[in-house]
């Protein structure tokens, strides 16, 4: 992993990417069909990217571990004309978390490298990402994707293979998601939910071999927040009976829903889009960090198309300080879905962002 001197370096290259408001002159991403196995790639052209695989394993004991891994990639607009080969024109940097409900801890990691130099690398071909030992890469066809992910962390390590259950789910209008009032507030967004997860958790030194689920969202996009956004919210749930169900909302400073969005897709069935006016997240109890003393609504109730439902967090301490790579703490974590009655219908992976400070996000 980089040192404390490159890691600076680095920091102050990002600070050109992630760090600034969104730019007026930024151009609507015009409509089109996503083609794979291409865009499952890279695609250095556009600004900001990543790859995130979110989910849950179950021990042959019976204990219940939460996972997290995220590549991003990013566009380091101030060297893009530099000769120079050492120009930092691609960052690459990854988190990986674990929660340990039994233990009541979430472990976590970071890092960060410039693309090239045998460090870090994001093929425009196909997903296949490395920064130093951390890997993610898919292989097969499109509509059997299998994924391996390794990533031996500090503390912890992940050693897991995702294999698709069910079609590729276009988020969006057939993959171009808007994200803002503006249209160039948008990004290209697929989602791979139930996907069959299989592997080894490793937390301080003990293996532990886990089956599950898990979710696979790729998105990439040249501006995504509108300049009033602070922060978003967002789940990802697989239901027990194969459904998947996404929702989001953009916040203003004063809590209020800027713009919202998700989608559901029953087991076997089409997927629905969610339009603005039809997702409502409420909070309905909070946590507050003893670290950054953000203030976090760890249980919502959320109304949509699908229904409403309460997503609550299964461990309520599960934020992440990024401060050593994408610069920001957030809350991310294993939660339950719930129906109606309150009955446990799904689990999956609640994000929040921007309480502890305004994210700022090209």
């Amino acid at each position: 992993m980089p040192s404390p001197l490159q890691r600076r370096a680095l920091m102050q290259a990002l600070a050109g990417t992630l760090l600034p408001a969104a730019s007026p002159g930024a151009l609507a991403l015009p409509a089109q069909a996503l083609v794979f196995p291409r865009d499952f790639g890279a695609h250095p052209q556009l600004r900001t990217e990543w790859w995130y695989i979110t989910g849950y394993g179950l021990q042959p004991k019976g204990g219940l571990l939460g996972f997290q891994l995220t590549f991003f990639r990013s566009r380091v607009d101030v060297t893009q004309g530099m000769r120079s080969r050492f120009a930092a024109r691609q960052l690459i940097f990854a988190h990986v978390a674990v929660t340990d409900l039994q233990g009541g801890r979430l472990w976590h990691d970071q890092a960060i490298a410039r693309e090239g130099f045998g460090l870090a690398q994001a093929s425009t071909e196909d997903t296949a990402l490395r920064l130093e030992r951390w890997q993610l890469r898919r292989e097969g066809p499109p509509q059997a994707s299998t994924y391996h992910a390794s990533l031996p962390a500090r503390d912890i390590g992940l050693e897991l293979v995702f294999k698709t259950t069910q079609p590729l789910l276009l988020q969006g209008h057939q993959g171009l998601s808007r994200k803002g009032p503006q249209e160039r507030q948008a990004s290209y967004y697929y989602s791979q939910p139930q996907l069959d997860a299989q592997g080894t958790i490793s937390v301080q030194g003990r293996r532990m071999a886990v089956e599950g689920r898990a979710w696979l969202d790729h998105e990439w996009s040249e501006e995504i927040l509108h300049p009033e956004a602070v922060g978003w919210d967002w789940i990802g749930m697989n239901l027990d009976d194969g459904s998947a169900l996404t929702a989001f909302t953009l916040r203003r400073a004063d809590g209020s829903a800027l713009w919202a969005g998700g989608s559901f897709r029953k087991a076997g069935g089409a997927s629905i889009s969610f339009a603005l006016e039809q997702v409502r997240m409420q909070p309905m109890r909070h946590w507050v960090s003893p670290s950054s003393r953000a203030r976090y609504p760890v249980q919502w109730q959320i109304d949509s198309p699908a229904g409403t439902h309460t997503v609550a967090a299964l461990l309520d301490n599960q934020e992440l300080d990024s401060r050593n790579s994408t610069g920001g703490i957030y809350w991310e974590g294993l939660s339950e879905l719930r129906d109606g009655q309150g009955r446990r219908i799904g689990l999956g992976y609640l994000e929040m962002t921007g309480y502890a400070a305004p994210l700022k996000l090209g």
